[in-house]
């Protein structure tokens, strides 16, 4: 359900949605979605501060508010899985540990806090920095049920070997699965920004088509930073590629010293998929790009390319936690 919510989050965006509901928790002061062309003027004439950078002429659709509402209803649902996680968390204390209770509190106060980011949002605008914050709590929300996951099946004394793996394993790998995540952490706080500024518009900052506008920018891969978007496009792109190298190379010396400590196969192949969804989102990327100057422009692959992007950190992640979810001395492993 996070994920449903990261998407509809997603779709608000490439329908360019995102102020479509001027005030929070209220959507043009009611409660619905159905707000008519005339209900929309009638609100900026009453509440003239909230008019936001289209100007008060502008009026949005009804789908383009209902996205937005549907958004909002979705996070006040899932409040209450989450707080029954928390609740049957502390009756099974026992069984599972108080990790697991912890990380369901740490999940319900994320929540709050990106309620609140979202509502710093809607009173902003929707400006570049308050949509990267909000992805990426968003992210964080949504990897605290892959901890609680990872350490309820560690309880649970699994035979899959990804909590067995060997403690000098684990301390070596330890920061290097952690700028793993930390890269492409920031790679997708670098995709928010791209998304909101100019650079994120395919008909500004680099030109569009193959080869020129991707893997190119403007015909060249070191392009003149004048004009509106470019720097920030090409601050995205770089980033992908160090990301890349991080990923792959970490990943091959990952596998290297599993053979040598004769850690699960399957710890691998956590890192290779992590690797494995940086290039496929890259071709996505250079697809959004080179698909840009059609006249019926897929606008879902933009949605495709920020899945793709959250999807690489789980799996990321993944690996981080299963590390530290490991005995750190392996004499104590029947212990635990």
């Amino acid at each position: 359900m996070a994920l449903f919510i990261i998407a509809a989050g997603g779709t608000i965006r490439i329908n360019d949605a995102g102020e479509s509901c001027p005030d929070w928790p209220q959507c043009f002061g009611t409660w619905g979605f159905d707000v008519s062309v005339d209900e929309q003027g009638a609100y900026w004439a009453e509440n003239p501060d909230e008019i936001d950078s289209r100007g008060a002429d502008h009026r949005y659709t009804t789908f383009e508010i209902f996205s937005e509402w549907f958004h909002r209803l979705l996070v006040g649902i899932i409040a209450v899985p989450v707080l029954l996680n928390a609740i049957i968390a502390r009756k099974m204390v026992d069984t599972y540990g108080k990790s697991v209770y912890y990380s369901t509190l740490f999940s319900g106060i994320l929540l709050i806090v990106q309620a609140l980011v979202g509502a710093l949002t809607v009173y902003m605008d929707n400006i570049d920095w308050s949509v990267a914050m909000h992805l990426s709590l968003a992210s964080i929300f949504t990897s605290s049920f892959l901890y609680q996951f990872y350490a309820m099946r560690r309880a649970e004394k699994p035979d899959s070997g990804l909590f067995n793996i060997h403690s000098d394993f684990v301390s070596s790998s330890k920061k290097r699965v952690d700028s793993m995540v930390g890269a492409v952490f920031t790679l997708l706080i670098l995709g928010a920004w791209v998304s909101t500024t100019a650079g994120g518009q395919y008909n500004q900052g680099c030109s569009v088509g193959f080869p020129d506008g991707w893997p190119k920018c403007n015909g060249s891969f070191l392009p003149s930073l004048d004009g509106p978007g470019i720097l920030v496009q090409m601050i995205h792109r770089f980033g992908a590629v160090l990301v890349g190298l991080i990923l792959v190379s970490g990943s091959a010396r990952l596998r290297a010293d599993a053979r040598q400590f004769e850690v699960t196969p399957a710890f691998g192949r956590i890192t290779d998929w992590a690797a494995g969804l940086w290039i496929l989102n890259v071709l996505v990327g250079g697809s959004y790009i080179v698909l840009a100057d059609m006249d019926d422009f897929p606008e879902w692959i933009s949605l495709l390319h920020l899945l793709f992007g959250v999807l690489c950190f789980l799996v990321a992640v993944s690996a981080s936690f299963i590390l530290r979810l490991n005995p750190t001395n392996k004499m104590n492993i029947e212990e635990e």
